[in-house]
């Protein structure tokens, strides 16, 4: 066809326009990326702020570095914009959208459907349209095909259409958007060829599959993986405290079997955009079939529950100490989802916090990542500051939680200076009379010596 001809030389001499909407966390990288491979990219994003920083050559994503940014913006590789009518002038379109859960756990997909109404208004023959937002099977061809469709041109015939996962793990040193394998499933040959050859010019490694939705099972059988075994690995741990095992060990000895086994660490929660989102699209998805998905739902029910169990093992914690939850002034030390990195999206953290709020403990947090939580960031409905991580803000709460272990924390300092600690992860080695671990034994029970007892 001619329409795909003329896209494939332009893609091979990188004079292919190649736009991205949705600047944040997969697609600034990715827009990145593709400038760098020396195509003239263009983001748009509905926020101002996200766009005008770009366009000033700066970043607000941790793993692009400011420097690339504006090396890019200089040397004209580079720019963002608020207005759609850019898509009139570009070749390739990634969709890096947001695709959050309603609190039933259904799809929310206003935001792919607002992305495709404004690319449907300025579509034109030959264009390559690539949905990256984690959703349903299903999805690019039933959602995003007919929207695109409804004005007369035809998907693998007059503009081309694919579905490839985002793979981005916020502050892995190691593996980043160019490195990453990229799975691709066009509608058609064709179009999985043209996104194979978009990406093929920045990305290492490809991967084609044989269809959009056989690509948009890849990345939630990805997620889901992850979801079910940290939700087993959780269970080990209210297990092991039960018992009166230490499930650190248990996970540390476990993982020196060469074949058959991949450690997995129990935590507070699920945090993050896809995670704890994910796995619950396949599960709507697959109930819409009338198949029961228990294996999500479970995992789902045990991760959920971890702050619930965090919360009662702080309060056990100053139960010990002679300390009611109520009027206690609890310190989370780390209130990102994962360590070194500033997301606090759906991060366990906001809901033990929230958890503690509500039982009357004075909740505070320190994290050298995220300076401040604004009141609507929380339920807790007022805005927090990030304490300074010295050994008086330790000393100053009746219980430090270790939520999140960030490597800037000296936690030889918090071990020293602070009174109780609830260790979530791991993060202070050996046993302490004062540190309580999550799956482990507690320290044992000093009794207090009461008034007239006889010595």
């Amino acid at each position: 066809m001619s329409e795909s001809v003329s896209l494939r030389d332009r893609l091979a001499d990188r004079s292919a326009r190649v736009g991205v909407i949705g600047l944040g966390y997969v697609g600034l990288p990715l827009a990145v990326e593709f400038a760098r491979a020396g195509f003239v990219t263009t983001g748009i994003d509905l926020d101002a702020r996200k766009v005008d920083t770009v366009n000033q050559g700066a970043s607000y994503i941790p793993d692009v570095a400011t420097a690339e940014v504006a090396r890019l913006v200089a040397d004209g590789r580079l720019r963002a914009t608020t207005d759609f009518a850019a898509v009139t002038e570009l070749d390739t379109i990634n969709i890096c959208v947001p695709t959050p859960l309603r609190k039933t756990k259904d799809p929310d997909m206003s935001y792919i459907v607002s992305a495709v109404e404004q690319i449907a208004k300025y579509l034109h023959p030959g264009m390559l349209i690539i949905l990256e937002s984690t959703t349903y099977p299903g999805t690019t061809e039933e959602v995003v095909k007919p929207m695109l469709e409804a004005a007369g041109l035809k998907a693998g015939a007059d503009f081309f259409l694919a579905f490839s996962p985002e793979r981005v793990d916020p502050g892995n040193p190691t593996f980043n958007t160019h490195n990453v394998p990229k799975v691709v499933g066009g509608l058609g040959a064709e179009s999985t060829e043209l996104a194979s050859m978009l990406y093929g010019a920045a990305i290492e490694t490809i991967v084609p599959v044989s269809s959009p939705q056989a690509a948009e099972m890849v990345k939630l059988l990805e997620n889901t993986f992850r979801m079910v075994n940290i939700g087993l690995v959780n269970e080990i741990a209210l297990m092991c405290d039960r018992l009166g095992i230490d499930v650190w060990e248990v996970v540390k000895a476990a993982a020196t079997k060469p074949f058959g086994f991949m450690p997995f660490y129990p935590g507070p929660g699920l945090g993050g955009h896809c995670i704890p989102i994910d796995p619950f699209y396949l599960s709507w998805k697959a109930k819409q079939f009338g198949f029961d998905p228990r294996f999500i739902e479970l995992a789902g029910q045990v991760n959920g529950a971890m702050p619930h169990f965090v919360v009662d093992k702080i309060a056990d914690a100053l139960n010990r100490h002679q300390k009611a939850v109520n009027g206690s002034t609890v310190l989370i030390l780390g209130l990102a989802y994962k360590r070194d990195i500033d997301d606090i999206r759906e991060s366990p953290s906001l809901d033990v916090m929230t958890l503690l709020h509500k039982k009357g403990a004075i909740v505070r947090y320190a994290d050298p990542y995220v300076p401040a939580l604004t009141a609507r960031g929380w339920p807790g409905g007022f805005e927090l500051r990030s304490e300074p991580l010295t050994a008086e803000t330790m000393a100053g709460a009746d219980c430090v939680a270790i939520l999140t272990e960030h490597k800037k924390v000296d936690y030889s300092m918090v071990v020293k200076s602070a009174k109780l600690i609830v260790d979530t992860r791991n993060a202070i080695a050996g046993g302490h009379p004062h540190v309580f671990k999550l799956g482990a034994p507690s320290p044992a029970l000093v009794q207090p010596q009461h008034a007239g007892a006889v010595a």
